[in-house]
């Protein structure tokens, strides 16, 4: 981009911009990718300031880092992107396992580690992810909760650097990040797992793009898989290219289907040739409205994180939309098999049931089990289709606690493994741990502790390999007779519950166009809202589906406490009757608002979904 300012006057705007004065940032963990430097918004004065509040359990705020990579690049003079870490997990609000992340997800923008939430509090965000605009001059101009937001920002962008520059407030130049130094491990940060029949292992070595075949002793590498480089592109073992592949799955002809999460892709690898072809996906992420099933090549998938072989298909823990898929190879094609793309814990038929985020799977004959990590459960379809949980309560309630399943407790697990008995074992990721839960009990145990984030595991005679992605490497344990005992931990999710008013609460979610589009009303209503509760007694009035953005829910006084999960979606086009095929784009996100019923509580609960909440009653955001 040229440092010849552009013409003076700055390009007519759709609307008034609202501004208001953006409080400062702070986080106890201090500030990664800066080379060891402090910032303040004082600091970056004059340049357009974006503010992506994310953690880095949350699939949404992974996309939302892959939407942001174009932008990040175009505006490098201009933009200076900020991540600000807020976490779920307990296990989130360590320092090193941000700083873990922020390499794992390949950031290159500074980060700051807002373990207590502060500047969350103080920008009153309300959902993973949010993504704040600031000025040259410090003024919040903009905000955004979900995904789908690049191409608004972009054009924000744009008007912002013509206006600044105009006004003579725009300071072009190269932003405070600084690359960490690489480290020489042979694995990065690995996500996933298997035996190959040779006695030698398969891994995704996720942050590094490839797969690498390990030998029997779990250490040595026999060959790699993929150029290195993040890209998408079918070859040899040398060229073909992933973009942090995890799940893997043997079929019965040699070959392996890998879940090329961030390409959205299934891939095919040829272990004889090392050959990598495309079996399903389009490259692009699934967005509401589109084909959930037809020919493989043609559908978009969202996040595959991973992939089993069960009744003759490939079954897809679709991490991105919260559901499963299948890929059936006889008809060479995907169709949806479980989840409704509603984050949350609901048993039920495959067609009804809602899922959060899940990551890891493993196959018997009676059963499909499944890692569903943003509800820390483990789940099971069955030969109908059904879908039942083991282990979780839901979105907010996780912890290390073994015994009955029923009260057990997991944090953010991410595999799954059948052992020989019929019980399973589960890779607790965050409690960096080793559980197993046993069917015929229904009982919950520890094997192993003292790990390192694992992802997943292999059994290997009467061991077993675990995946310790933190620790960049394989590690074998012998299968214990006794589980390990330990103490019992019990954890809620640290965000402060919103205090609501007894009886009727008016719902506001706010979206505007953003600038040179307008809503799609071309084949109708161009919005959804959908509203649930749990409990679902919290709501006694305004649950369910809708097109309005603004919905009165009538709350059960006699129930103090509780969550509602509110979905919206609007569709943008953009507004130039001559164009006959106008560029047309999806916003959306999902919230889960924990609230308190409290007398003088707030009667409104606005959702920023895209722009500013223009209310004269909204909560200060310097408070």
């Amino acid at each position: 981009m040229s440092d010849a300012a552009p013409a003076p006057t700055p390009a007519p705007t759709s609307r008034r911009r609202a501004r208001v004065r953006a409080p400062q940032l702070t986080g106890k963990g201090g500030w990664l990718n800066t080379g060891g430097e402090e910032y303040t918004l004082a600091d970056l004065r004059g340049r357009i300031v974006i503010l992506d509040f994310w953690t880095f359990c949350c699939i949404n705020c992974l996309h939302v880092l892959d939407e942001l990579r174009e932008l990040e690049e175009k505006h490098r003079d201009t933009v200076v992107i900020i991540g600000v870490h807020s976490p779920k997990f307990v296990h989130e609000a360590e320092h090193q396992a941000v700083v873990d992340a922020v390499e794992r997800y390949g950031v290159e923008h500074p980060v700051l580690d807002d373990p207590e939430l502060a500047t969350w509090k103080q920008y009153a965000v309300r959902a993973w992810p949010t993504l704040v605009v600031i000025d040259p001059e410090g003024y919040v101009v903009a905000q955004h909760a979900g995904e789908g937001h690049a191409h608004a920002i972009e054009r924000l962008v744009a008007e912002l650097e013509t206006e600044h520059a105009a006004k003579g407030t725009l300071r072009r130049g190269d932003g405070p990040y600084v690359a960490p130094e690489p480290e020489p491990t042979v694995l990065r940060f690995p996500g996933k797992a298997i035996a190959l029949p040779g006695g030698t292992f398969l891994v995704s070595d996720t942050t590094r793009h490839q797969l690498v075949e390990l030998a029997a002793d779990g250490e040595s590498v026999v060959r790699r898989i993929g150029s290195g480089a993040r890209g998408f592109g079918d070859g040899t073992a040398d060229s073909a290219s992933f973009n942090e592949p995890q799940g893997l799955a043997l079929g019965e002809d040699g070959s392996v289907v890998v879940a090329d999460t961030v390409n959205h892709a299934l891939r095919r690898l040829d272990l004889t040739t090392g050959a990598v072809t495309t079996l399903a996906g389009t490259g692009r992420q699934w967005m509401q409205g589109e084909p959930t099933s037809g020919p493989a090549r043609e559908v978009s998938l969202s996040s595959p994180w991973d992939v089993a072989w069960w009744q003759g298909k490939v079954w897809i823990a679709m991490a991105g939309v919260h559901q499963l898929w299948a890929y059936d190879p006889a008809e060479d094609t995907v169709a949806v098999t479980a989840g409704t793309t509603n984050e949350g814990l609901v048993d039920g038929p495959g067609a009804e049931a809602w899922f959060a985020q899940p990551s890891g799977l493993a196959a018997t004959d009676e059963r499909l089990w499944l890692a569903d990590s943003e509800t820390s459960a483990l789940r099971w379809v069955d030969l109908d289709g059904a879908v039942h949980t083991a282990v979780g309560t839901g979105l907010f309630d996780f912890g290390h606690r073994d015994g009955a399943a029923e009260q057990s407790l997991l944090q953010h697990p991410l595999g799954v493994t059948a052992l020989p008995d019929g019980s399973v074992a589960i890779s607790d990721t965050y409690n960096h741990a080793l559980r197993r839960y046993d069917p015929a009990t229904g009982e919950v145990t520890t094997l192993a502790t003292d790990l390192r984030e694992p992802s997943d595991a292999v059994l290997v005679g009467d061991d077993i390999l675990v995946v310790e992605s933190a620790r960049h490497r394989l590690t074998r344990l012998r299968l214990p007779e006794e589980a390990v005992r330990v103490e019992s931990v019990a954890h809620r999710t640290q965000r402060a519950a919103t205090e609501v008013a007894l009886g009727e609460v008016k719902l506001d979610v706010i979206f505007q166009a953003p600038a040179g589009q307008k809503l799609d009303t071309r084949y109708g209503p161009s919005t959804r809202l959908l509203v649930s509760a749990t409990p679902p007694e919290l709501l006694l009035a305004g649950e369910g589906a809708g097109t309005d953005l603004n919905r009165t829910l009538t709350l059960n006084e006699a129930v103090a406490e509780g969550v509602l999960h509110i979905s919206a979606m609007a569709a943008s086009c953009d507004d130039d009757p001559s164009n006959e095929y106008p560029a047309c784009h999806v916003h959306q996100q999902d919230w889960g608002v924990p609230v308190r019923l409290t007398e003088g509580g707030a009667d409104r609960l606005p959702l920023v979904l895209a722009g500013m909440d223009d209310r004269d009653d909204q909560p200060d955001q310097n408070a």
